[in-house]
């Protein structure tokens, strides 16, 4: 499944990668543009950072999801509903599980692409605060494997293409509420406790703690709980598509 993805994406990759640039453009106009308007943001611990160091680790996180949802959720569901791919490949020896898995780890790949360049604009920028931003990597992957196989369960409950919006409607608040560009901790106490559930602020904390160097043991709640959704995902998705494709 993932060699079939990489050679139908290889007169596409202006497609492939310009999911990667809304992040850029987040970064460079509110990280600089608004962050040179606003001081050093507290982190806890006593440990403060820009405001384009606050943002940035955030938006490596959100790249890595939109890279995932892309795949899994507009991309999975023309194929399954639309192109029939699906139906051709379980009549070969793959298992439908096998089809779910390759589809998941095509989409964390291309999450992982944009991880990968996101630290490395980081760097230039100098928006990295500790050598342990090296491990942000793995754990934007992680990032973008809890939401590649949230995305792929997601898709089994699709009906049709008006259904994008529900899951735009999703994502969109996590994207602005989930400690991306101000910290959890100036939303009422009610609010702040249902953002804490959400799987971008464990991604964003997850990677903001790495970057600044201020990780600890709460990072180890944060990769427990990515873990959990990633296991999670993969099992509904495949659960639920055996049964639609297997009537």
């Amino acid at each position: 499944m993932v060699e079939r993805n990489f050679i139908a994406y290889q007169h596409q990759w202006l497609i492939f990668v310009s999911g990667f640039a809304e992040p850029v453009l987040y970064l460079l106009g509110i990280g600089f543009g608004i962050g040179s308007l606003v001081r050093n943001i507290s982190i806890g611990d006593g440990h403060s950072v820009t405001y384009a160091m606050f943002v940035a680790p955030a938006l490596m996180a959100f790249s890595a999801m939109n890279g995932a949802m892309i795949e899994t959720t507009f991309n999975f569901f023309y194929k399954v509903r639309y192109a029939k791919t699906f139906d051709a490949v379980i009549a070969t020896p793959l298992e439908v599980e096998d089809a779910v898995l390759g589809e998941v780890i095509w989409a964390v790949a291309r999450g992982s692409v944009y991880s990968v360049g996101f630290v490395v604009l980081m760097l230039a920028l100098g928006l990295i605060a500790s050598p342990l931003a090296l491990l942000a990597i793995p754990a934007a992957v992680l990032v973008g494997l809890a939401f590649a196989a949230l995305g792929a369960a997601v898709m089994t409950f699709m009906r049709s293409w008006q259904d994008f919006d529900l899951v735009n409607l999703a994502l969109q608040p996590m994207f602005l509420f989930s400690g991306t560009f101000f910290p959890v901790t100036v939303y009422p106490e009610p609010l702040r406790v249902v953002i804490e559930w959400t799987p971008l602020y464990h991604g964003v904390n997850l990677i903001r703690g790495l970057t600044t160097g201020t990780a600890g043991p709460a990072q180890v709640g944060d990769i427990a709980y990515l873990v959990g959704l990633a296991l999670l995902g993969v099992g509904v998705a495949g659960l639920r598509l055996r049964r639609q494709l297997l009537k």
